[in-house]
C-alpha cells in the first residue's frame, strides 16, 4: 500500500488521535457528573490564560522536550530507551556536584559546567545498558527499566547519608549558592518590556531545550552519524552491508540519548528547586516516551508534543484544584492521549492510508 503524504503522518494522524482522546475524556468527565466544557475552559485558562499559567506550562514542557528528544534519538537507532527517568535522576546528581563544589562567580559559567555534568552523568547511566545490549545481547528495555530503580536507590542513599546537610531532616542537598541561580523568564523578558509572572518557574533552560531540538534535527538529518543511526534503525542487515558497526551505533545513540535525558536536570534541579531533592524528575522520563511517540521522533514534533503535555500537566493541576474532578482523572486523560497517539496509532493510520489511496486512484 502506498504511503500517505508526510504532512498527514506528522499532523493529521496526531490531531485525529487527540480528538478521539478528547471525546473519550469528555465522556468520562460526564460519567462522574461534571461538565466537560467547563473543565476544558478551566484547563485552558489555568494553563494558557495568564503568564503564571504559561510559566508552569513551559516549565513542564522544557522537561518533556529533553526526555522526548532522548527517547527520539534512541528510536531512530531502533532502541527503546525507557531509562530516561533514571538518567535524569543521575543528571541531577551531576548538576548538584558541579553547583556545590566550586565557587562560581556567575550563573553563565555554572550553567555551562552544570550542562556538562548533567550530560556526562546521564550518558554514563545509559552507557552500561548500551554496552550490555551491544556486546551481551541484553535487551535494552529490560536493562533501562532496571537501571531506573538502581538510580533511585543510589540517589536515595546519597541524599540521606552523604549529601544531606548536617542537622537537616530533609533528604536533599543544601541550596545552591545564589550566584548559580538561573534567570527566570520574568528576568529575561523584563528588559524588553514584557511583564512575565515572577512566581512562574520557567527559566533560561527553555531556550536550551529549544536549541537542543534544533541540534538534534541537525544531528539526525544533516550529519553522517545521523545517517548511520537512521540506516541502522531502518535495517540492521543493510547497515552491516554498508559497513556500519552495530556496536558503535548502539553505544553512541544511547550515550546521546542519556545525555539529553540528563540535561533535563538543569531545568528542574538547577532552575526550579535550586537543590537536588528526591523524586525531582516526577515521571518526566516516562512522559518523554509519549512525547516522542506523538512527535513521530522528529524534533519539531517533540517540541509540539512537549507543549501539549505541559498544558495537560498545568491545566490538570488547575482542574484538580478548583473542581471536584479528582487528580487521578487527569492521569487518565494523559493516559488516553498516550493510548490513542501511541498504542492505537494504526487504528487511525490504516483508514487514512486507504482514504488517500482511494483519492489517488480517483484522480488517476
Amino acid at each position: 500500500m502506498e504511503k500517505m503524504p508526510q504532512w498527514a503522518d506528522v499532523v493529521l494522524i496526531p490531531l485525529i488521535s487527540l480528538m478521539l482522546a478528547a471525546i473519550l475524556s469528555a465522556l468520562v468527565i460526564l460519567a462522574i457528573g461534571e461538565d466537560p466544557v467547563a473543565a476544558v475552559k478551566l484547563m485552558v485558562n489555568g494553563a494558557l490564560g495568564s503568564t503564571y499559567g504559561w510559566g508552569y506550562t513551559l516549565y513542564y514542557a522544557t522537561n518533556f522536550m529533553f526526555t522526548g528528544l532522548a527517547v527520539a534519538v534512541a528510536f531512530h537507532a531502533r532502541l527503546f530507551n525507557i531509562g530516561g527517568e533514571g538518567q535524569a535522576m543521575l543528571g541531577g546528581l551531576g548538576v548538584a556536584i558541579v553547583c556545590l563544589s566550586f565557587p562560581w562567580p556567575h550563573w553563565t559559567l555554572a550553567l555551562v559546567a552544570a550542562m556538562l555534568g548533567a550530560a556526562a552523568f546521564g550518558a554514563l547511566w545509559a552507557a552500561i545498558p548500551a554496552w550490555l545490549q551491544a556486546k551481551r545481547g541484553s535487551h535494552i528495555v529490560i536493562t533501562t527499566i532496571m537501571f531506573n530503580f538502581i538510580a533511585a536507590a543510589v540517589l536515595n542513599y546519597l541524599l540521606v547519608n552523604v549529601m544531606r546537610p548536617a542537622g537537616s531532616m530533609d533528604p536533599a542537598t543544601a541550596r545552591f549558592p545564589e550566584a548559580v541561580h538561573l534567570p527566570t523568564l520574568h528576568e529575561l523578558l523584563a528588559p524588553i518590556g514584557i511583564n512575565f509572572s515572577k512566581a512562574a518557574p520557567a527559566n533560561v533552560s527553555l531556550l536550551i531545550a529549544v536549541a537542543a531540538c534544533v541540534l538534534v534535527w541537525v544531528l539526525i538529518w544533516r550529519t553522517r552519524l545521523g545517517y548511520e543511526i537512521r540506516a541502522y534503525g531502518h535495517s540492521e542487515t543493510g547497515a552491516l552491508y554498508a559497513g556500519i558497526s552495530p556496536v558503535k551505533i548502539t553505544v553512541v545513540a544511547m550515550l546521546i540519548s542519556g545525555a539529553l535525558a540528563g540535561l533535563m536536570a538543569i531545568n528542574n534541579v538547577m532552575g526550579e528547586a535550586e537543590r537536588l531533592v528526591m523524586n525531582a524528575t516526577e515521571g518526566a522520563g516516562f512522559i518523554g516516551i509519549a512525547v516522542a511517540l506523538m512527535g513521530r521522533s522528529h524534533p519539531f514534533g517533540v517540541f509540539l508534543a512537549a507543549i501539549l503535555f505541559g498544558f495537560l500537566y498545568q491545566g490538570g493541576a488547575e482542574l484538580a484544584l478548583w473542581t471536584d474532578i479528582p487528580r487521578e482523572l487527569i492521569v487518565v486523560i494523559q493516559a488516553l492521549v498516550i493510548l490513542f497517539t501511541g498504542a492505537l496509532d494504526n487504528m487511525v493510520r490504516m483508514p487514512l492510508e486507504k482514504l488517500f489511496l482511494a483519492m489517488r486512484r480517483g484522480r488517476g
